[in-house]
């Protein structure tokens, strides 16, 4: 089996799917790997690092994507909608594709890769299990991006300065990281989530957990993803993070849902209570944001204070963040390919939840759910 890695089409994208120090593992467990030359140049690995370790450069996109078996990519088609359609001539029946495709946003882009005969996973759908825990490029590319970036660390000799009051809604991976960074770097922080079960993960990290007199129903679902709520919990919700918000100088939001917009929990008027110089840093951006005033790929200031919505923070510090997703990979990678040969066992929870596209269809359950397609053939 052949795998293979292209470089990222994506504006702006430094990172790459594979880093050298992983390609030993892979090999044994009987895949070749391929690079298209210069794919991890951005990211800091050069194609003499590839070689040194066994890997095989091959000099164009056409021909890795010819020979590959397995095409892996940090932003596969769907994740790509700048350049991302141009690989689709180049697919071949039966090649997978894994990495992250975005499999809640086009219709019509998941369609066209299951009619190009491509078996198509996405990381993004890996379940939240333990035994998944080290396949979880979401979690891992979370935490990338609440990265010390966030809080450049400075020493002083001008004397004591008042700890900066870090508010993190949204204790997830990447607000559980952003505790983490901030308690390190001398900030006091504090958090907030709808789910009961946070509270205790806060607490360990050092921080302050914010309990609020209101309760969520269904507070999370059976993968431990928060769920949706109505605009009546919404409203009251946002009137008591109202004082907490006022009170920061740093809020970082990071409360997302799978597949749906992100909830609005702090207005424009709640913006305005806050003090000139604070900062707003919109994790949830790319999914229309947390913030009633972020702006997806900006940074806006309103009285003073700075919204940040970036997004694809990661691919700011390739190095690194393309070291924590090839592990993700090469861990998925041996644990569905033995011998040589993919098992794609459909009872297995992890190939399932992944798996969207197969046989020229889309097959996920999950996805064709929320796109309100009937139910697949095969019966999944």
């Amino acid at each position: 089996m052949i795998v293979g890695v292209p470089k990222e089409t994506y504006p702006g994208e430094r990172r790459v799917a594979l880093v050298p120090a992983v390609i030993p593992n892979i090999t044994k467990a009987g895949m070749e790997v391929i690079i298209e030359s210069g794919a991890g140049e951005q990211a800091g690995y050069p194609d003499a690092a590839y070689v040194e370790k066994g890997a095989k450069i091959v000099p164009d996109r056409a021909t890795l994507f010819r020979s590959a078996d397995a095409v892996l990519q940090v932003l596969c088609y769907g994740s790509n909608d700048v350049n991302g359609k141009d690989d689709l001539p180049l697919y071949k029946s039966g090649q997978a594709l894994i990495g992250f495709l975005r499999p809640f946003g086009s219709l019509e882009t998941l369609q066209q890769i299951a009619k190009a005969g491509v078996t198509a996973f996405s990381v993004e759908l890996m379940p939240r299990t333990t035994r998944a825990q080290s396949m979880d490029a979401l979690s891992s590319m979370a935490a990338a991006e609440t990265s010390p970036r966030v809080f450049p660390m400075m020493t002083t000799a001008a004397g004591t300065i008042t700890p900066a009051r870090v508010f993190v809604i949204g204790a997830g991976v990447a607000g559980l990281q952003a505790i983490s960074t901030a308690r390190r770097l001398g900030a006091v922080a504090s958090a907030y989530d709808m789910r009961p079960a946070a509270k205790e993960q806060v607490q360990s990290l050092g921080g302050r957990f914010i309990e609020l007199p209101i309760e969520a129903q269904n507070a999370q679902d059976a993968r431990g993803y928060g769920t949706v709520q109505d605009e009546t919990f919404y409203a009251r919700q946002r009137e008591l993070l109202t004082k907490v918000v006022a009170e920061s100088d740093i809020v970082i939001s990071a409360a997302v849902i799978p597949g749906k917009k992100s909830p609005v929990l702090i207005t424009a008027d709640m913006v305005k209570g806050m003090a000139p110089g604070s900062v707003i840093v919109d994790l949830a951006a790319e999914r229309g944001g947390n913030c009633e005033l972020t702006r997806m790929g900006e940074t806006v200031k309103v009285k003073g204070v700075s919204i940040i919505g970036a997004i694809n923070l990661a691919s700011s510090v390739p190095y690194h963040a393309s070291q924590m997703y090839a592990r993700n990979l090469m861990t998925f990678l041996t644990y569905m390919v033995k011998e040589g040969k993919p098992q794609l066992n459909m009872q297995d929870e992890i190939i399932r939840e992944t798996m969207i596209t197969s046989g020229g269809e889309i097959i996920n359950s999950r996805v064709r759910e929320f796109f309100k397609l009937p139910a697949a053939a095969s019966g999944d």
